[in-house]
């Protein structure tokens, strides 16, 4: 299977886990069909894949990873509901779609953010699949990489960086955690429910670092050379917020050249966890050369 048909196949599977993940929300109120809006807007899913090509390292029965991946994919979600408001990016379009706060309000998109937010480790909490330890663990990672330690420091950060050029080090660093702790948090995950030993949880730490800096450069790029109605979102937003980007710290081929020098510390941080016939090496070319 083609690392495109792979994507796909498992892009279905992950919308279904969705789907019948927020079967108990499906009573028609507000709030439920705002959080319903972003999540059926579809998206690449990418967390949720990694996470799976993680476990499929060290394990073959995909099924015990789906709960966590869907609750994974709501905290995603609902960071982009946030990250899309007047009061942060102001964007209109996301997914191709008008925003949530277009279609509903500022108000019920707020809400509908802390709802996914919530909801989520309700979700992962009932997963009969999981042992106690595992949950533990798993809610343990999980409110680290996407909280105050994490995503939500990740997009403080970003913030106070606007309308100003930031070393190299500093947007890194921003990126590391706003974008980079739910792919580390995906692909650990992953690779602990498929049973991978402790050094081999380090390396795919490292790993998970470099590929998540891989995916941020290369957002980065579209944004200057992307075509809008393939990304689904607006191009050329970042530079007319005045936001640092690799391109801009760079230029255009400076970012090429870091993203490829990551793309090659992925690839061996791999070869040292010992799967080098992982799906994770397809999805690190993929990640690196993707034009959406």
């Amino acid at each position: 299977m083609s690392i495109n048909d792979y994507i796909k196949t498992y892009q279905k599977r992950v919308n279904d886990a969705l789907e019948e993940a927020i079967k108990p929300l499906a009573a028609s109120n507000r709030l439920t069909d705002s959080m319903l809006y972003s999540l059926r807007a579809g998206g690449k899913r990418l967390r949720p894949i990694l996470m799976i090509a993680s476990y499929e390292s060290f394990q073959k029965d995909i099924d015990k990873v789906f709960s966590t991946a869907s609750a994974l994919e709501m905290i995603h979600t609902y960071s982009l509901i946030h990250d899309d408001l007047p009061a942060m990016d102001d964007d209109d379009l996301r997914r191709g779609k008008p925003t949530n706060h277009i279609v509903f309000d500022e108000a019920t998109a707020i809400l509908a953010g802390d709802g996914l937010l919530t909801y989520s480790f309700e979700w992962l909490a009932k997963d009969p699949l999981l042992s106690d330890r595992e949950k533990t663990k798993l809610f343990q990672w999980l409110a680290e990489a996407s909280g105050p330690a994490g995503m939500v420091a990740g997009q403080m950060l970003d913030l106070q960086a606007e309308e100003q050029q930031v070393p190299i080090e500093q947007l890194e660093n921003i990126h590391k955690l706003k974008t980079g702790q739910l792919i580390k948090f995906a692909i650990k995950a992953g690779a602990f429910l498929g049973g991978a030993k402790e050094n081999q949880l380090e390396y795919l730490d490292e790993f998970a670092t470099y590929i998540g800096l891989v995916f941020q450069i290369q957002d980065d790029i579209l944004d200057v050379i992307g075509d809008e109605e393939t990304l689904g979102k607006p191009v050329g937003s970042d530079e007319e917020n005045e936001k640092s980007t690799y391109p801009a710290l760079l230029g255009l081929e400076g970012a090429k050249k870091h993203r490829d020098n990551y793309e090659t510390k992925a690839y061996e941080a791999l070869e040292k966890v010992g799967i080098t016939e992982s799906r994770l090496f397809d999805l690190t070319k993929f990640l690196t050369e993707r034009k959406y």
